[in-house]
């Protein structure tokens, strides 16, 4: 049920805050979530993977959790890379909520969180983290990845994870013809029915 609501605004559930008990870097951590948002019962199973696979986020600068629900992937990062800023983004205002709550019960100081458009245009990412929103469409979807990627940092890296059977290896393909020469696309693992994309941004060549 809660898929129907976390692409909203504003869910139309009520917001009952309860206990969340997750193990996050290899410690239990006491959090917060809610109804309405994305997997409110814990971490999902593309995220974990996602965080069992990835290489530590750029240890400075500003890093990016694309569709933060309650916020496992931007306190991940937070708990890498305490001296980088970590950008938690989500269209869903609970999720933003329960993922700045999440960061104070954590004592973390370095997450900000924002709705897209609140994010200053002049930010460029050396990491971006995501498990994108598969179900809110190929339009959709498309029309997120390129607001975000391009604005990678030369040299930094984006890692999405994505499953198998809902489109992973022709988003892989779709990402390397319109992000172009200026970007290297990789599949980096499979586990569980799940992709790991890779995205660089390339140093541009002398020549350029």
């Amino acid at each position: 049920m809660e898929s129907a609501h976390y692409f909203n605004a504003q869910p139309n559930v009520p917001d009952v805050r309860r206990p969340l008990a997750v193990v996050l870097e290899g410690e239990e951590r006491i959090l917060e979530t809610s109804p309405g948002i994305f997997s409110p019962d814990g971490v999902d199973k593309g995220t974990a993977v996602l965080l069992a696979h990835v290489p530590d986020p750029a240890p400075e600068g500003h890093l990016l959790d694309i569709g933060c629900g309650w916020g496992p992937i931007a306190l991940t990062m937070a708990l890498r890379s305490p001296s980088a800023i970590v950008h938690a983004v989500d269209v869903n205002k609970r999720s933003l909520s329960l993922t700045e709550s999440n960061a104070r019960r954590l004592g973390l100081d370095n997450v900000l969180t924002a709705l897209p458009d609140d994010v200053p245009a002049d930010v460029r990412f050396a990491t971006i983290w995501s498990n994108p929103p598969i179900r809110i469409g190929k339009e959709a979807l498309h029309g997120l990845l390129l607001r975000w990627l391009p604005r990678l940092a030369v040299g930094g890296e984006a890692w999405l994870v994505v499953q198998k059977n809902l489109g992973a290896d022709s988003l892989q393909r779709w990402l390397a013809d319109e992000l172009g020469d200026a970007y290297d696309v990789g599949r980096e693992a499979t586990s569980k029915g799940f992709r790991i994309l890779r995205v660089t941004r390339e140093e541009p060549t002398q020549e350029e």
